[in-house]
């Protein structure tokens, strides 16, 4: 069974939404938060985490009627983080994310560069970090 999806028939506030399986979206309608099934599995594998990376919303945050899922999870990582988990926050609409919804000084660590952050995870080596090192 695939988690449920937030679906609407346009990119706006005031489309028509209904939730569907996320891999069995229907035709001229588009996945923009998951639903409660998606909300619960999420929180329940984020606060089993001992490390915690979010680079990306959920949801489409900006709009507050697809942003519920995006909230549930930075909740589920604030929550994470107070009973000892390490989170890091990274990206700009991840940072933005956050901070919408007042959590960002309950979490580890933010960082606004997210693909940066994704790279250096990857063993990269970076022009900013190489020249600190030097």
């Amino acid at each position: 069974m695939s988690p449920d999806a937030l679906i609407a028939d346009a990119f706006s506030a005031d489309a028509n939404t209904a939730v569907a399986p996320a891999n069995d979206i229907p035709d001229n309608w588009e996945g923009v938060d998951i639903a409660d099934e998606g909300k619960k599995i999420f929180r329940e594998h984020i606060l089993g985490c001992k490390t915690i990376l979010w680079n990306g919303p959920v949801g489409v945050f900006e709009i507050d009627k697809f942003a519920t899922g995006s909230k549930a999870v930075a909740e589920a990582i604030a929550e994470a983080t107070a009973k000892g988990a390490y989170s890091l926050i990274g990206g700009g609409d991840s940072v933005a994310c956050i901070n919408k919804f007042g959590l960002a000084d309950k979490v580890s660590y933010v960082s606004t560069g997210g693909g940066a952050l994704l790279e250096y995870m990857e063993g990269k080596e970076l022009p900013g970090v190489a020249a600190i090192r030097k």
